[in-house]
């Protein structure tokens, strides 16, 4: 129960830079608890869990051909370059070759 106000939280706000501090007053537990306890129940931490929330974000935005540096500053990550690595990281090609290979009809959400 505590945890699900968590994960609506970073759902609603992950465009937003969230403090663990901030998280675990949510919660009402200590920072390293809500770290533990949100890992065994949702398999990773807040902070990567809002990661991937971003990313998902900006794969809807990449259909619409906003411009990487813009959707960069959107979603929070400190710049374009930080935006596409861990886009790449996750999705395991840059948003540009995303982008080309949605318009080819390679990659299916």
């Amino acid at each position: 129960e505590q945890l699900r106000f968590v994960h609506e939280a970073i759902a609603e706000r992950c465009c937003e830079t969230l403090r663990l501090d901030e998280l675990a007053a949510l919660a009402g537990m200590s920072r390293y608890r809500l770290l533990r306890a949100f890992r065994a129940v949702y398999g990773m931490t807040p902070h990567a869990w809002q990661l991937d929330r971003r990313i998902q974000h900006a794969r809807r935005l990449l259909d619409k051909e906003t411009p990487l540096a813009e959707i960069a500053l959107h979603l929070g990550f400190a710049d374009q370059s930080h935006f596409q690595r861990a886009f790449k990281q996750r999705v395991a090609v840059n948003p540009g070759e995303y982008r080309r290979l949605r318009k080819r009809n390679f990659v299916q959400d």
